[in-house]
């Protein structure tokens, strides 16, 4: 496993590209501006760049902006009319909001395959499965 700076400097070549590459990636559809005005992006972990830029990337891709994104986290939960939750969910940062989608995707997934294993696999019982009788205590 290489360290976050290595990972920086064979993918990016250095830290100020790959700021610029979030920035360019994350645009108005999908970031929230909440970084210091003053360090701005430069002064953020190499660690931490690497996972956002992950996340935009995949974000990006599947979902486009976050208004999709939160749109399929409220199809997932079934509240899709539910203003209020959307709204709350509208305050949310993108690594939040894909976390929780991944998530909830992930339980869905597993909801799902569990009745099917059940069914698919109907135990049955043969001659040899007698039940043992209890031995009787004679006393």
């Amino acid at each position: 496993m290489k360290t976050p700076l290595a990972q920086v400097k064979e993918k990016y070549g250095d830290k100020a590209k790959l700021v610029a590459a979030i920035e360019k990636l994350a645009g108005d559809d999908l970031w929230i501006d909440r970084t210091n005005k003053n360090k701005g992006l430069g002064h953020v972990a190499n660690a931490k760049l690497v996972r956002l830029h992950a996340t935009f990337s995949a974000v990006k891709e599947k979902f486009g902006t976050r208004d999709k994104l939160i749109g399929a986290i409220l199809e997932i939960e079934k509240r899709t009319k539910d203003d209020g939750y959307k709204a709350r969910l509208a305050k949310y940062p993108v690594p939040r909001l894909w976390d929780m989608y991944r998530s909830l995707a992930r339980s869905l997934a597993k909801k799902s395959a569990a009745p099917k294993a059940e069914e698919a696999a109907p135990q049955k019982k043969t001659a040899g499965d007698k039940p043992k009788k209890a031995a009787s205590k004679k006393s």
